[in-house]
């Protein structure tokens, strides 16, 4: 294992120690019993082969029509018929995977921890190409217009060729010699390509060439260790409309112009799962395991759900009005967007849920870090109770 892969594990280990001491009031919350307001039906469950990694990746659902696809990190890849959890077809790469996979124009592309980029055909996980990058992927790529962005552990952006896979365009960020295990997830927006980095800056470069728009930071670092200092942007960058946001650990929430990356507003607070946004309100995984909503428009605090804090949640999605988070027992919270209240809980296996849950239509897709997939459906929230 090499020096930077170390410093990486201790960072993770430092995260660790920030949500899992073994002091009483450092464990993670008792929950409250909750008889559920709304009815949760599992629609269908399936699973990948594989069993849950000991470190963070970046494994994710992923869906494009009527297909969903999930990969486990000892090399399986599925994809399944989304209104009934059918498995399609099931591929072994002999892979460490390790980010992704995404899905768009016909493709699944996936990262593996050995540096390499792996693009299959939709339709029956057909090898269209295999490139090695030498970085770690933990991250899913972005994937459109031609192009795959992916982002490498060593702060390395690659813009490779939706046809073969060859590169078009390299920038590299200088990154901190410690940081948290994870990488935030590439963002293609028109005719830019926008990614966060480990030292807490944002960064856009055009699709084309890879040259700089603009490159702002998100977060400065305080402190006087190495730990202290840690502001990764790790979590995915959300956009909306001409907006961005963003979330560094230890560092700041933010709401930015997407054309030139200037800050409209920004308020301290501290997460690496991340964020969510509707009409009105940006909901925020808190590192500390707090569900926040903040207003769109100025940022200012609206309510603060701490029923879950050091569950090591998930990020936030907007599901019928809702917001709902996973944790690390394999449970899914419902909340109410308007209060934050909890509205049901339902489990998806015993293992913890690292990614987000994917809306997908009607369905809302979980997908464990153990293998299993859960597709569940409850009725959307009245409109006056959603804030938007």
């Amino acid at each position: 294992m090499n020096n930077r892969k170390l410093l990486r594990t201790a960072g993770l280990c430092a995260l660790a120690l920030l949500v899992g001491c073994t002091d009483k009031a450092e464990r993670p919350a008792v929950l409250v019993t909750l008889v559920n307001h709304i009815p949760v039906k599992a629609v269908w469950h399936t699973r990948v082969r594989g069993e849950a990694p000991k470190l963070r990746l970046g494994l994710d659902v992923a869906v494009d029509g009527n297909k969903v696809f999930v990969a486990s990190y000892k090399g399986a890849i599925a994809a399944f018929d989304l209104a009934s959890g059918r498995r399609l077809w099931e591929r072994a790469l002999r892979a460490p995977l390790a980010g992704g996979p995404t899905a768009a124009d016909g493709l699944v592309v996936i990262g593996t921890s050995k540096g390499e980029v792996i693009a299959l055909a939709q339709q029956d996980g057909a090898l269209r190409w295999r490139v090695r990058v030498n970085a770690e992927i933990v991250a899913a790529p972005a994937v459109g217009g031609d192009l795959v962005v992916v982002r490498g552990v060593d702060g390395k952006l690659f813009g490779l060729a939706q046809a073969d896979g060859h590169e078009i365009w390299l920038v590299d960020q200088q990154v901190p010699r410690l940081s948290l295990r994870g990488t935030s997830r590439p963002l293609l927006m028109g005719d830019l390509a926008i990614c966060g980095f480990d030292n807490g800056r944002l960064l856009a470069v055009t699709r084309g060439s890879g040259a700089t728009a603009w490159d702002v930071a998100v977060a400065q670092p305080h402190g006087n260790t190495e730990l202290r200092r840690l502001i990764d942007i790790d979590a995915s960058v959300q956009a909306d409309g001409d907006d961005l946001f963003a979330i560094a650990y230890q560092g700041r929430v933010a709401r930015l112009v997407r054309d030139s990356g200037q800050i409209v507003w920004a308020r301290d607070l501290s997460g690496y799962r991340g964020l969510a946004v509707d009409a009105k309100s940006v909901y925020v995984t808190t590192a500390e395991g707090d569900v926040v909503s903040l207003d769109r428009s100025t940022g200012t605090e609206q309510w603060r759900q701490k029923g879950l804090e050091r569950r090591q949640l998930s990020a936030p999605v907007i599901y019928g009005g809702r917001i709902v988070v996973a944790d690390f027992s394999g449970l899914v919270h419902w909340l109410d967007a308007g209060s934050g209240a909890f509205v049901a809980r339902a489990r998806d296996g015993k293992q913890r849920i690292s990614g987000a849950p994917i809306v997908a239509g009607d369905l809302l897709l979980v997908f464990g870090d153990d293998g299993d997939l859960t597709a569940f459906r409850t009725p959307p929230a009245a409109a006056s109770a959603t804030g938007g």
